[in-house]
């Protein structure tokens, strides 16, 4: 997959928990718009909010509608180092595709950029699933990265923030602050 020159700078397209915790050096982030895909609970965790046994929900980019989200700007002399992160943090079960496409900035300005997609194949992908049974997973997954429902919770915030609404993230949080006191989460450096 070309992705661009070394001496350039690298654009990565942020639409989940990499909005609030990216986990890498950048020199500047803007809101930015992904048309033809859209931003979707449809991925079960087995490693960060869940496990095999007990799996969790994450979101991706399932393909239709449109995502705004966050680009974070990579100075050339990180992009290559930025990548291998991004490559062992999204790559780490391959449940996402790794893809560069055309994301508009704030600014108006048209740039590629690294993104992660559903991979539609992958046993890991869920598709659209009922907000009950969504609320199920969520209640029960905890992994690597901790519990599922803080995963949910802190996307929220951080979309509602930038101005976004998610009405199935909005949905589960209510839905969980009434379950129970969901505690906004610790952003430990290095972790997902």
């Amino acid at each position: 997959m070309e992705m661009g020159r070394a001496n350039e700078d690298l654009w990565v397209f942020g639409y989940g928990s990499l909005i609030w915790r990216p986990g890498f050096p950048y020199a500047g982030r803007c809101p930015a718009l992904l048309r033809g895909w859209r931003r979707s609970l449809c991925v079960y965790s087995h490693v960060y909010r869940g496990t095999p046994e007990r799996p969790g929900l994450v979101l991706g980019l399932d393909r239709g509608g449109a995502c705004l989200g966050m680009a974070f700007r990579v100075d050339a002399a990180n992009r290559e180092s930025v990548i291998r992160y991004l490559r062992a943090r999204e790559q780490v079960t391959a449940v996402y595709l790794e893809r560069i496409a055309p994301i508009i900035l704030e600014s108006g300005e048209r740039v590629l950029a690294l993104t992660y997609v559903a991979d539609r194949q992958h046993p890991q992908y869920a598709g659209r699933l009922e907000r009950s049974r969504m609320l199920g997973i969520v209640q029960s997954g905890s992994g690597r990265s901790g519990r599922n429902a803080a995963y949910v919770t802190e996307t929220c915030r951080h979309l509602l923030e930038m101005g976004v609404r998610d009405r199935d993230l909005e949905w589960l949080t209510a839905q969980l602050n009434q379950l129970y006191k969901v505690e906004p989460e610790a952003v430990p450096s290095g972790s997902f």
